[in-house]
């Protein structure tokens, strides 16, 4: 434990700040409270607004090393960790990504998920050793996410993603005039001070689960996991996402669900494959080539067999 006398004063940073607008907060009614919250989280969308660049940068240089082999990690602790192995989690069953490709890292590890473990982000070398155990490269993007912008656990991420040359994004809720950090594209989310002080679990993570949500669709609308704003490489692992899948294919083909049955079976249970297969007349295997050939662009494989 550092000695008390060399503590720093986080004070100063705006997600450590006292808010006005919640000084008697233990004197609301539930109802009063609510309101109050609603009113101060609109500020997560002002915040992602004024990101919006830097969030856009991120969706493009991520797409592209991505396409070349590259992997996206998420790193963080707390609250901020949590979020990003929540969104990592959420990219195999929407968009049928390999595991490995985007990668949530909490400091703690999975332990952390359900217990508390906030006392690891002070571990800088732990940061810096989770890059090599992952073997992250130049082709990979690190996001190094949190709210207060001093965790040493992400800096020594970061630190170590630069070292081997990997495109690094900086996450953070405090401007950069308070927190200076070096990275490839810095993203700051300025939610202002938290109804309940210190506690970035609220407006600082809600902004920063909104952001993670725009980057990783983002990243995968530029792969080719999207089709209009239909999900065409989701993975059918339930009945929900089979209903899903079968209301795709009806929907834009304008066949019957018994057809779309049909042919969904005829694809090996691949949405993206189906809907190539009834357009071009193609079979499974053909359609799957066409479609590697056109780097998974359902629109560029659709045209590519119409001028044939």
């Amino acid at each position: 434990m550092t000695d008390l006398q060399d503590l720093p004063s986080r004070g100063h940073l705006l997600t450590e700040q006292i808010n006005p607008a919640s000084q008697n907060l233990d004197q609301l009614s539930p109802l009063e409270l609510v309101d109050l919250f609603n009113r101060e989280d609109a500020q997560t969308l002002r915040a992602i607004a004024q990101a919006r660049e830097a969030l856009a940068q991120t969706i493009t240089a991520t797409a592209a090393r991505l396409r070349q082999g590259g992997r996206l990690f998420y790193v963080g602790a707390g609250t901020s960790g949590r979020l990003g192995v929540l969104d990592a989690a959420e990219c195999p069953p929407t968009f049928c990504t390999p595991p490995d490709l985007v990668q949530g890292i909490l400091a703690g590890g999975e332990a952390a998920l359900v217990r508390s473990s906030e006392g690891l982000e002070d571990r800088y070398e732990d940061g810096v050793a989770v890059v090599g155990d992952r073997q992250i490269t130049a082709q990979d993007v690190v996001i190094g996410i949190t709210a207060g912008g001093t965790t040493p656990y992400v800096h020594g991420a970061l630190d170590a993603a630069q070292a081997v040359g990997a495109l690094t994004v900086f996450m953070a809720c405090v401007p950069s005039d308070q927190v200076q950090r070096a990275a490839d594209i810095d993203i700051r989310l300025l939610v202002g001070p938290e109804l309940v002080a210190g506690s970035t679990r609220l407006k600082a993570g809600t902004a920063t689960k909104m952001a993670l949500n725009i980057i990783s669709t983002g990243v995968m609308v530029q792969l080719g996991k999207v089709y209009g704003n239909r999900m065409v490489d989701v993975a059918i692992t339930n009945r929900k996402l089979l209903d899903r899948a079968l209301r795709i294919l009806s929907d834009l083909t304008g066949i019957d669900r018994a057809a779309a049955a049909d042919l969904l079976e005829r694809s090996d249970y691949q949405v993206k494959r189906a809907l190539l297969m009834h357009w071009t007349g193609l079979d499974a295997l053909a359609a799957q080539a066409l479609l590697q050939q056109h780097n998974g662009q359902l629109h560029a494989a659709k045209q590519a067999a119409s001028t044939r």
